[in-house]
């Protein structure tokens, strides 16, 4: 279920508050291999099943960059802030990549809201989310987003 702000303002009231997890998506070769070739990285832990087999992780893995990228497909799930006239992904502040996506595991996204201020009009919000692998106790990436909320 998404959390839902009505106002960005809401949030500057909820730091520290879980805001819930998306839906697990499994990470296919097919997967892997499109963002292979929209990034140009084609290295043989991502994309050489037969070469992967023998390799580190008895598989192939999803890149890192593809886990992170996730992230933009889970955030909507989770969270929902209304009220705005736009919303503004500022960036990063950490980024850790603490286990490796197999091919065909599933992943979700975790999220909770760390920090909220106002900065220049608009609510600056840090959600950490953590990339979850189903069955798993490590988790495949943990990043700390930076979004701006600019009320209408």
């Amino acid at each position: 279920m998404t959390t839902v702000f009505e106002q960005p303002a809401q949030l500057l009231d909820a730091v520290g508050r879980h805001l819930g997890h998306s839906d697990w998506l499994e990470i296919d070769q097919a997967r892997i291999n499109l963002f292979a070739d929209a990034t140009g990285d084609h290295q043989w832990i991502h994309v050489d099943p037969e070469r992967a087999a023998d390799g580190p992780f008895g598989a192939t893995i999803a890149h890192g960059y593809l886990t992170l990228s996730l992230v933009n497909q889970f955030l909507p799930e989770i969270v929902e802030v209304r009220g705005i006239s736009m919303g503004v992904n500022y960036g990063c502040a950490k980024v850790r990549f603490p286990s490796p996506v197999k091919v065909n595991s599933q992943v979700r996204g975790s999220a909770e809201l760390i920090e909220a201020q106002e900065i220049n009009g608009c609510i600056q919000a840090t959600v950490r989310v953590t990339v979850e692998i189903k069955d798993s106790d490590r988790p495949a990436c943990v990043v700390d987003t930076i979004s701006r909320y600019y009320p209408e």
